[in-house]
């Protein structure tokens, strides 16, 4: 069986996730085929679909957002996610039971002994009249029903979890502040989410996994786990196994992958990259050995904004008075930094609308 090192996993997901070259597709096709961008950070997205598009344009994403093509709601790992509308309604229900176990993992004390269906059920009562609602809202809204468990858990559970909603502009339109406020995802859609299969079949798992994997492959079961944070997706892998390809990577590690999808030669030269907070390029992954070490596998949970040099984690970057600012997080050789200060050029025109470009590059560890 072919085994396949930490080069050749980090160029197969660099060009899965449209990092290797810039993508000339839609917006909307662009968020489709990366299965969802993490959004808790609603400027973040941004960012991302820059270092990945050809020619971006920010309004775009807000028109789509606008119009209801695309859309925030809980989903994969209970995090926030921009998906398309198309995937919020296929995808929600697969991810419901997931969903009320973490928030109950965070809440299991206060919520003791509440019946959830009868808490759904108060929730779908309060939100019936289609006025947007933050989290907040809600849970004061029950808590004369469910007073020991408090409002920000009832608030949590209800609209994390229990009820599919989502989340309405202005939050996450390009350079706009706004708080966060709820309606049901099928209204503001139009259409009721698709229901489970009624013959016990998984289609929305088997379709999980392909999308998964032209996104992200090749991949074990274990990152398909880390991605969505389902549990119940082996019968799903098994359904569909004979269409997919196996491999091994130096662990020794069953990875899974389409058959047609790109694996480019390890030795394919990567560009620089600027990664937003959370990107899934590392999230995505149980092992992101692929695409950064372990001694700074932490800044993918930090919300760390991370610089990709030869396709791995090199440096965190952040904005400060107007200007992109880089702390390597080994030393850069000059050719290197030479790149990451005219991919930081470039970014710094972006988020300034094209008023600045100015970047610095602080001195290297060590």
């Amino acid at each position: 069986m072919t085994v396949l090192g930490a080069r050749a996993l980090n160029r197969a997901t660099l060009a899965r996730q449209l990092l290797l070259d810039r993508a000339d597709v839609r917006v909307l096709d662009a968020v489709a085929h990366l299965c969802g961008l993490q959004a808790q950070e609603p400027q973040e997205p941004f960012a991302g679909l820059w270092s990945r598009l050809r020619a971006f344009d920010p309004a775009v994403l807000s028109d789509l957002l606008v119009g209801r093509d695309v859309v925030r709601v809980h989903l994969m790992r209970r995090t926030v996610h921009l998906v398309t509308a198309a995937d919020a309604l296929a995808w929600r229900a697969r991810h419901d039971a997931m969903l009320r176990q973490r928030v109950l993992g965070t809440y299991r004390r206060e919520l003791a002994g509440i019946d959830l269906d009868e808490l759904a059920a108060a929730g779908r009562a309060v939100m019936a009249d289609g006025e947007p609602r933050s989290m907040g809202e809600v849970g004061r809204a029950l808590a004369g029903r469910w007073p020991a468990a408090g409002p920000r858990a009832l608030g949590e559970m209800v609209l994390a979890a229990l009820l599919p909603v989502a989340q309405l502009p202005p939050r996450g339109l390009w350079r706009t502040r706004a708080g966060v406020r709820n309606v049901p995802l099928s209204a503001w859609l139009g259409r009721e989410l698709d229901p489970p299969a009624p013959d016990g079949s998984d289609p929305v798992g088997q379709a999980l996994v392909r999308r998964y994997l032209a996104a992200f492959g090749p991949a074990a079961s274990a990152d398909l786990r880390a991605w969505c944070g389902l549990a119940g997706l082996p019968a799903a892998v098994s359904a569909i196994r004979e269409e997919l390809v196996v491999f091994r990577d130096e662990r020794g590690r069953e990875l899974l992958d389409l058959p047609d999808a790109p694996r480019p030669d390890p030795d394919t030269p990567a560009p620089v990259r600027f990664l937003p907070a959370f990107d899934n390029a590392i999230l995505g992954y149980h092992d992101r050995g692929r695409i950064i070490d372990d001694a700074h596998r932490g800044l993918s949970v930090a919300g760390a904004r991370v610089v990709l040099v030869d396709g791995r984690v090199a440096a965190t970057w952040n904005v400060e008075d107007g200007a992109v600012v880089v702390d390597p997080l080994r030393r850069l050789s000059r050719a290197d930094g030479d790149a990451v200060a005219e991919e930081g050029r470039a970014l710094a025109s972006f988020l300034s609308d094209g008023d600045g470009d100015r970047v610095r590059i602080n001195a290297s560890p060590g």
